[in-house]
């Protein structure tokens, strides 16, 4: 029960909930103030317009949440006009849809914020049919009016982030930390139970994209905000926060074991990685917990349980070494220091956030230049250029917006020769379930069916006790508010939600409650159905067909990835930057594959092609950019011997493996070859390297210097590191040009 409450309070003092609120608000006030002053037959279109832009108020840079919610503004107001303009003019109409469907959807390659306002495009179009007006006049009455409702959230919306101006940021923060957490806990588990490993790896593509998502608006909310007089002291706050996650984050990510190597070495002693897993898991409830502490008012957990829990795994590589001896240990004890010395540095970062949040004054402070924290930011392009490159079949969006076009006017067709009611709920059905993957619009379809049966149960049960209109009224009201805070969370809930408050709103107009609850009903599963059905058949954009790009975009940053940590190993000092920058476009890309593959998964299983071929490349990028971030947080933390030849050699060796497995993917580029026997011979003389260190240590094992000095165990450790990885990324890189050029044999040659 107390975690229940729990629960509550955080959902209560969520950002999701804020916005419901600030919707509610935007839609309650204009129905009391018309009824004051006399004027109740303006109320209705101030709250549409109030309704339709509230999807462009996420969180993000003032700047561009102002500007996103003025452009929905303008582009609600013109699509309404030219809809009731049209309306008496059937073959008019008609092709205003098809135009105005086409070209609205087709807005959202400008990114996410473009895509919600593309969908207050989309919704004021289909509510413009709801509206009866017949003259010039009340058309620009009704326009002009959803116009001041549009300005009028958007000013709600300003003084509630006056009012709460570090509230956006503090749930991005807190929803950041609570997911690196599920994503430590998750690591854990992979690392003793290899049978349900696969499983658990697509579980992480998931968290991954997730945590990169987050991480993207809070470099845009973040970086953006700074002011001329610098930062206050609660934005420095935020930036630390934000900061350590960033570097938790790719911690977990440099240290993506070779499990089949550990199965190997632990065999037999699995039970010297329970301490390590342990540590994770406590380290990953820890950040949960710290995540709540953003949202909630509450004391600091203690620390005690982390400190014992990193002693206990420090205590499990005597305890390995003193079981299996010298030198048949070395490995093993090699793998469970590098995985110490990294958990080290997560609890670090974790007790760094415990400062900040605790407000101890000799937390550390931030010092990035401005000039180096723009780099970070990821500019959407805005050029006409990007919706020209887009005008193909060969973009999804281009197919999709088709699609959505061809749904909406058979829609339409379809309940003007049958005299359907209410044809435009139809219409707002395909609109809020259609999707431009077939997998995503099933699971909303579904969704929304069972959202919106589960509504009209709840409503039905309400009718059946009470008749009363003041009842109704409060009710619309308070299932809109939780239902817009809820439907970024809980689709289903949402439409649910929905259901109740639309049913309730036309109860008010319409006495026969039964009537609106049966035609609401009836008309989301004419639509779901169209939407499903469409999405199949009409321009059906299935993902496998469309990775190309994702897969050489995620190889690209891969290579400049390694040919950065290269450059780090020469001078991490001065390169510092340029690899923390090509780090960031490689986690990116990969959390793009990632996302790809998931919708890959939610196809129907006629139309995943090559799924096994595709799980192999997005596995072995994964791999391979954990291995590159693993060398590199290596370098960063360890003082390293100068980078050898043999080195560099492999690098340029894997390097060109990666440029010819793009190659296999964009045939235009030129092909870069080494000879197989110059990188093979690197591999021999990083390895030899390490075995003439263990060697060594061996002799002076058997005169009795049994003492292990810091200088000789960070050189094994740092020869380890490097041949062990230098060899894996090689292999991996083989991998994955054999994996790209069967791709390109299996699907994209029969494209073509």
């Amino acid at each position: 029960m107390k975690e229940k409450l729990k629960q509550l309070e955080l959902f209560l003092k969520s950002t999701n909930f804020d916005r419901g609120i600030r919707l509610g608000v935007g839609v309650a006030v204009p129905f009391g103030v018309m009824y004051f002053l006399g004027y109740f037959e303006y109320a209705l279109p101030v709250a549409v317009g109030a309704f339709l832009n509230a999807p462009g108020d996420i969180p993000g840079s003032n700047k561009r949440k102002v500007n996103a919610v003025l452009i929905s503004i303008g582009l609600t107001m013109l699509i309404t006009s030219i809809i009731l303009f049209s309306k008496p003019f059937l073959p008019l109409l008609l092709l205003v849809i098809i135009v105005i469907s086409f070209v609205v959807s087709l807005i959202s390659v400008y990114g996410f914020r473009a895509s919600l306002v593309s969908f207050s495009g989309l919704l004021a179009m289909v509510l413009a049919f709801a509206a009866q007006k017949e003259t010039a006049h009340e058309i620009f009455v009704h326009v002009a009016l959803m116009g001041v409702g549009g300005l009028w959230y958007l000013t709600l919306s300003l003084i509630f982030q006056k009012i709460f101006p570090k509230k956006d940021q503090n749930q991005l923060l807190s929803d950041t930390l609570h997911l690196i957490g599920d994503y430590l806990k998750l690591r854990a588990k992979l690392l003793t139970k290899k049978n349900k490993r696969d499983g658990r790896l697509n579980q992480t593509f998931v968290l991954q994209h997730q945590i990169n998502d987050k991480h993207e608006t809070l470099r845009e909310t973040l970086l953006t905000a700074r002011k001329r007089s610098g930062r206050s002291r609660y934005e420095e706050k935020q930036l630390l926060i934000f900061l350590s996650s960033i570097k938790i984050f790719e911690l977990i990510e440099a240290k993506h074991l070779d499990y089949k190597t550990i199965d190997g070495i632990f065999g037999e002693h699995k039970e010297f990685l329970k301490a390590f897993k342990t540590l994770n898991k406590v380290m990953g409830n820890h950040l949960i917990r710290l995540s709540e502490l953003l949202i909630q008012n509450d004391e600091m957990p203690d620390k005690e349980h982390l400190l014992k829990a990193l002693s206990n795994a420090d205590d499990s590589i005597s305890n390995y070494i003193d079981a299996v001896k010298l030198p048949q240990a070395r490995e093993g004890a090699l793998v469970l220091k590098n995985l110490y010395d990294y958990q080290k540095q997560l609890l670090q970062e974790i007790k760094a956030i415990r400062r900040v949040m605790a407000n101890v004054q000799e937390a550390s402070k931030v010092s990035l230049k401005r000039q180096d924290s723009s780099q970070f930011l990821t500019l959407q392009e805005y050029r006409l250029n990007v919706l020209v490159q887009n005008l193909s079949l060969d973009s999804t969006m281009f197919r999709h917006s088709l699609r959505l076009s061809i749904a909406i006017v058979l829609a339409y067709l379809l309940g003007f020769l049958l005299d359907i009611q209410n044809t435009y709920w139809i219409l707002l059905t395909i609109v809020v379930i259609m999707r431009p993957s077939y997998g995503l619009t099933k699971e909303r379809s579904k969704d929304r069916i069972i959202g919106t049966l589960i509504g009209a149960g709840v409503a039905v049960g309400i009718v059946l006790i009470t008749q009363n209109v003041v009842v109704y009224s409060v009710l619309a009201l308070v299932s809109l508010i939780f239902a817009f805070a809820l439907i970024q969370q809980n689709y289903k809930s949402a439409a649910a939600l929905i259901t109740i408050s639309i049913v309730f709103v036309y109860s008010l107009i319409n006495p026969d409650a039964f009537e609106v609850i049966q035609y609401r009903v009836l008309d989301t599963l004419i639509g779901a159905a169209i939407a499903v059905v469409a999405n199949y058949t009409i321009f059906p954009s299935w993902e496998a067909n469309n990775l190309k790009q994702v897969l050489l975009n995620a190889l690209e940053m891969n290579k400049k990835y390694l040919l950065a940590t290269q450059e780090l190993y020469q001078d991490p000092s001065t390169n510092k930057l340029s690899y923390n920058l090509a780090r960031k476009d490689a986690f990116l890309a990969i959390s793009n594959l990632n996302a790809a593959f998931q919708r890959l998964t939610q196809d129907p299983k006629s139309k995943q092609n090559e799924f096994q071929l595709i799980y192999e490349m997005v596995t072995l990028n994964q791999t391979m950019i954990s291995a590159i971030a693993s060398i590199g947080n290596f370098i960063i933390n360890h003082r390293t011997t100068p980078a050898s030849v043999e080195f560099n050699l492999l690098i340029q060796k894997i390097a060109n493996t990666l440029q010819m497995a793009c190659d296999s993917l964009d045939p235009i580029q030129l092909k870069k070859k080494v000879s197989e026997e110059t990188g093979e011979d690197a591999q021999e003389k990083l390895l030899g390297n390490y075995q003439h260190l263990s060697k060594k240590r061996d002799e002076n094992i058997r005169q009795g210097y049994t003492e292990l000095d810091t200088e000789t165990l960070h050189a094994l450790q740092e020869a380890y590191l490097i041949s062990n990885h230098m060899g894996w990324l090689k292999s991996l890189s083989e991998s994955l040009e054999k994996a790209t050029e069967r791709y390109r044999y299996s699907i994209i040659d029969k494209q073509s």
